[in-house]
């Protein structure tokens, strides 16, 4: 019997990592333990300038504002404009988030798209793009080509470094993507959370001042220091372009009671402000990425892609529960590809979100 309460659970999909509980109990038998290569949270320290901008920050009696701290706003715009060359952001172009999977789930719900709206998200894609649109009801595409869009867009969402396969966009494709959206007055979402960890190539943002011809118009960079500065658990984001976009969104997290905790606040003006941990954290996944891939490729998986992001995109030209299993046999537990659309089902995602031990642990299970 369906609840009246089931009503918007109803039009999601299972969550897919209960899928791999099966997988998760074989794992987790091996005799040195369960090597977690499955999600992508960081298990390395949070820096020490966060925690201890925290804890200055911590008496913290009265409500936090949604819009931030003038402090913070400047923290987010001079990080953008000085790493990644975006345009000048006024404030109005500036929003602290409670991390970013909440704007990517509520994104089209905040915008009030619906049914008559056209969501574009890539063919292999993070879950939660489709879980978005499908709150709001609205219709959705998979597409990697601006050209193949069918129709008139609403909400456009790219992703470079992607998850799950880490492939990267150069300034052409990322050029034909802003043209698109603006073409249909659409708003283009580009989720840059692992910008930071560009390996065969430098990512970009379509922020940057060439790229978007000087002017934030229909573009929106949904960011996050949960990878680059290991506050996943802090939740702490940001959006940042068009200002029309960014005010409605205001509006309506002001009225929905959406605010960052002035404690975390203070902490992200802290890391937004320091490369130096972001250079160390980006070292130690490098260094788990020729580890992971070397062992994989002993053990006779195909890397694709894999140019950025924290994941390796792996195949042995099998189903992906095929070596979902394979792997958990060996006490490693990794997430399908089929998670991410219908193209990833012959793929793996392999984190490098483990610890060195982990790792290691791994690549010797791949080798023996």
């Amino acid at each position: 019997m369906t609840s009246r309460w089931t009503r918007v659970s109803a039009k999601l999909p299972v969550f897919p990592w209960d899928t791999l509980a099966g997988a998760k109990t074989t794992a987790a038998a091996h005799p040195d333990g369960l090597v977690d290569l499955s999600v992508g949270t960081p298990v390395d320290p949070t820096p020490a300038i966060a925690r201890e901008a925290l804890a200055s920050a911590s008496d913290a009696p009265g409500y936090p504002a949604t819009w931030g701290t003038p402090e913070l706003r400047t923290a987010i715009a001079s990080y953008m404009t000085n790493r990644w060359g975006s345009v000048d952001l006024p404030d109005r172009s500036v929003l602290p988030v409670i991390g970013t999977k909440e704007v990517v789930a509520w994104l089209p719900s905040q915008l009030g798209l619906g049914p008559d709206d056209l969501v574009v998200i890539p063919t292999v894609a993070y879950p939660t793009y489709d879980v978005g649109a499908r709150i709001a009801g609205c219709r959705v595409q998979l597409c990697d080509d601006p050209d193949e869009v069918e129709g008139r867009a609403s909400l456009i969402w790219i992703n470079y470094p992607s998850n799950p396969h880490g492939a990267m966009a150069d300034d052409t494709l990322l050029a034909r993507w802003i043209a698109r959206a603006r073409a249909d007055g659409a708003l283009l979402a580009s989720d840059e959370c692992y910008a930071e960890f560009g390996w065969d190539a430098e990512p970009s943002s379509v922020l940057r001042a060439d790229l978007c011809e000087g002017s934030p118009e229909g573009l929106l960079v949904v960011g996050s220091l949960s990878k680059r500065s290991n506050l996943a658990g802090y939740r702490a984001g940001y959006v940042v372009g068009d200002g029309d976009a960014v005010s409605e969104l205001l509006e309506v997290r002001r009225n929905s009671g959406l605010m960052v905790p002035t404690p975390v606040q203070a902490a992200m003006v802290a890391v937004l402000g320091d490369q130096t941990h972001v250079e160390e954290q980006r070292a130690r996944y490098l260094r788990r990425r020729q580890v992971l891939g070397e062992a994989l490729s002993t053990a006779g998986f195909r890397i694709d892609r894999s140019e950025g992001s924290l994941y390796l995109w792996a195949t042995r030209g099998e189903d992906c529960r095929a070596s979902v299993q394979w792997l958990a046999e060996r006490g490693i537990l990794v997430a399908a590809g089929d998670f991410y659309g219908p193209s990833g089902t012959q793929h793996v995602r392999v984190a490098l979100t483990a610890t060195d031990e982990r790792v290691d642990a791994a690549a010797d299970r791949l080798k023996g």
